[in-house]
C-alpha cells in the first residue's frame, strides 16, 4: 500500500522513524534503577537524565538495544557534576558483552571495554552511582572502528580513547520517566 503524497508533510528530513524511547524503574527499597531502550544514531552521543524518586546510591542495570549498522567495540558513560560511580570492593561494575572496564580517579567517567556490541544485540552493562540530586544526567559515548584502518591502528585508538576518554560529539538527549515501585 502506498501513501500519498502530500506537499509540505514530508518530514523525513526532522523526524527519526526509528526513535525509541528509555523507560526505567526504580525500586526504592532494594536502591536498584532498571533501564532498558535503544540507540539509533552513530554520530551523536545520548544524554540521558532520569527521574529519581530520591538522591543517593542506585545500582543501575541497564539494557539498550544497537540499531545502528554499527559494531560497538567500547563505550563511555561520562556523569553530571552531582553524580559520580561508585568505585569499592563490593560493588559490581560489569557488562555482558565486554570484559574490562576503565575508571577515572574522579569517578566521573567509566568506559566498557574488550568486546563488541553488534547490530541488533543488546548490551548489558550494571555499574552503582551515587547522586546529590533527584535528576541525575550522563552521557553514553559509543566507539566503533574505522574500517580503512588496520586492525593495529584500531587497537592503537581504543587505548587511547580508554585512556583519555572519547571526543564529545552532538548529543541527543533522553528524558527517562522511572517507575517507582518498592
Amino acid at each position: 500500500m502506498t501513501s500519498p503524497e502530500f506537499a509540505g508533510l514530508d518530514v523525513s528530513g526532522r523526524v527519526r522513524a526509528r526513535d525509541i524511547q528509555m523507560a526505567g524503574v526504580a525500586d526504592v527499597r532494594r536502591r536498584v534503577l532498571m533501564i532498558s531502550g535503544a540507540i539509533d544514531t552513530s554520530d551523536h552521543d545520548v544524554s540521558v537524565t532520569v527521574n529519581l524518586p530520591e538522591p543517593g546510591r542506585w545500582q543501575v542495570i541497564k539494557s539498550e538495544t544497537n540499531l545502528t549498522d554499527q559494531t560497538w567495540v567500547a563505550m563511555q558513560v561520562v556523569m553530571d557534576d552531582e553524580s559520580t560511580f561508585v568505585n569499592d570492593p563490593e560493588t559490581l561494575v560489569m557488562s555482558r558483552q565486554f570484559s574490562k572496564s576503565f575508571m577515572t580517579p574522579d569517578q566521573r567517567r567509566l568506559t566498557f571495554y574488550g568486546g563488541e556490541v553488534r547490530p541488533g544485540e543488546a548490551v548489558l552493562k550494571v555499574y552503582e552511582m551515587e547522586t546529590s540530586g533527584r535528576k541525575p544526567a550522563y552521557s553514553y559515548s559509543r566507539y566503533s572502528p574505522i574500517a580503512t584502518d588496520s586492525l593495529e591502528q584500531s587497537q592503537q585508538t581504543l587505548e587511547e580513547l580508554v585512556q583519555d576518554g572519547m571526543a564529545r560529539r552532538p548529543m541527543v538527549e533522553v528524558i527517562v520517566p522511572v517507575t517507582v515501585i518498592g
